[in-house]
């Protein structure tokens, strides 16, 4: 199993950089050419949406990239150290239905609902500690 780790900064010109060593990692792991253009925009979306939640939060901490080579499968985790509220709670201070609270929450599931139009296998985490976006594609022998 090979991995690459990437972290970068959380600023929106990092993501580019993110974006292609993902798709020449993915290429070298066997991930067909036709899906390629497919990686790069999951994970540019997944690197903004952590980066994004990096700055809303003011976190001084990287985003992570890992990009893991298993036998037959190729996959990408992009992590954040973002905290979260479960479901249906609101953020510390709040208030309820505040504009900025449902602005960040439309653009968070909209972010995730092109990655998940673009990659099959998601596994989406949160919590108190941050979340990740784990995509997984096949590759070929």
């Amino acid at each position: 199993m090979a991995t690459v780790e990437l972290r970068f900064s959380a600023l929106p010109e990092h993501v580019r950089t993110a974006r292609l060593v993902a798709a020449a990692v993915a290429r070298r792991a066997g991930v067909d050419e036709a899906v390629l253009d497919e990686v790069r925009l999951a994970v540019g979306e997944a690197c903004t949406r952590a980066v994004g939640l990096h700055q809303a939060a003011d976190i001084p901490a990287p985003v992570r990239v890992a990009l893991v080579e298993e036998e037959k499968q190729f996959s990408i985790e992009v992590g954040d150290e973002a905290p979260r509220s479960a479901p249906g709670e609101r953020a510390p201070g709040a208030l309820p239905g505040s504009g900025e609270d449902l602005e960040a929450e439309g653009e968070d599931e909209m972010g995730l609902a092109v990655i998940s139009g673009l990659v099959d296998d998601v596994e989406v985490t949160a919590g108190e500690n941050g979340g990740s976006i784990r995509m997984t594609w096949p590759t070929t022998a």
